[in-house]
């Protein structure tokens, strides 16, 4: 039936499959080269884009915590007009807009006038677009309250050693603190940031790199990430035994304790230069003493030199008795 009213409509009987299947193709290529043509000549017409702002405003969050439509009507090509009016859903942009742009309301609301907007035309819109006019005078944007303070960076890590290797020291931050902005109550409740978890395995060498702090919901910081370092050394053991003695007691007391002599497993930086474990000591305070429970101690140490990475000592605690008590 549709053939036979395209041939009447032709006035030509003897059209084949082919001659349709051609006639349309040419109809489909000539309505897509208008529609090309028309949507490449200027229009004037309602643009409108969902923005949330940013601003350096002291005292404020950096970012506002609404979005905000602003509409105008420009004048571009026509592809524009037909991709913004498809874009309106998509997620809000963010402008960053002069703090001198913003004027406050109250409290946390500030507004922009029509007139300031004009110098965001580009960024709200794109380029090749004329401003006509704005059809609201202001926009608004609500900038919550911000405090701030500085809190400690903490290493969080994973790290191994290859045989008669260990670290020298702790894993090293720069910075080491960062300054976290944010709304009071939200402060209130962070002490501290962590880094993402460090893996290093197998360590032979010093190991040193940046790695990011994880994000804290609510809150920005001054700093997303740090620069580490870990000093790796390779070591030796030593093994020696040592008198734990008694210091600071006062006159006429005298202490005793069980056992006297400690054994130490010192880890010391290789290669070995002197014997590091010379004019190291052992002792226990008369203070922690009296403070102690049932007289069970942990001794101190002094004369550690910088060649002495870390040690064990056996036992751990020590007994201490007064003499002529029971």
């Amino acid at each position: 039936m549709w053939k036979e009213r395209l041939r009447a409509l032709l006035g030509k009987k003897d059209l084949s499959g082919r001659d349709i299947v051609v006639f349309l193709m040419s109809l489909l290529l000539a309505a897509g080269i208008w529609f090309i043509h028309n949507l490449s000549q200027d229009y004037s017409g309602t643009m409108a884009v969902a923005v949330v702002a940013e601003s350096n405003i002291d005292g404020h969050s950096n970012v506002s915590a609404n979005s905000s439509t602003i509409s105008a009507r420009c004048r571009t090509s026509g592809f524009k007009l037909f991709r913004n009016r498809h874009q309106n859903r998509r997620e809000a942009v963010r402008i960053l807009f002069d703090p001198k742009d913003l004027h406050l309301r109250e409290g946390e609301i500030f507004y922009i006038t029509a007139a300031e907007l004009g110098n965001y035309v580009s960024q709200l819109y794109g380029d090749d677009v004329r401003l006509e006019s704005f059809l609201s005078n202001t926009v608004q944007f609500r900038f919550p309250y911000e405090n701030c303070k500085k809190v400690p960076v903490q290493a969080m890590s994973l790290v191994s050693f290859k045989p008669q290797y260990t670290a020298m020291g702790e894993i090293r931050l720069q910075p080491d603190s960062v300054t976290v902005y944010g709304e009071p109550f939200r402060l209130e409740k962070v002490d501290r940031v962590v880094t993402r978890t460090l893996e290093l395995y197998k360590l032979h060498s010093s190991a040193h790199g940046i790695v990011k702090i994880e994000p804290v919901a609510g809150v920005r910081m001054s700093d997303t990430e740090v620069n580490y370092s870990l000093d790796v050394t390779r070591y030796v053991e030593l093994e020696t035994e040592q008198m734990v003695t008694m210091r600071n007691a006062p006159a006429g007391k005298k202490i005793s304790i069980f056992p006297s002599m400690a054994k130490i497993t010192y880890r010391c930086a290789f290669p070995l230069t002197s014997n590091l474990t010379d004019g190291i000591n052992f002792y226990i305070d008369y203070k922690d003493f009296e403070g102690s429970r049932g007289g069970k101690c942990v001794p101190r140490n002094t004369g550690i030199p910088e060649g002495v990475i870390d040690f064990r000592i056996v036992p751990e605690v020590f007994e201490c008795v007064e003499e002529g008590k029971q």
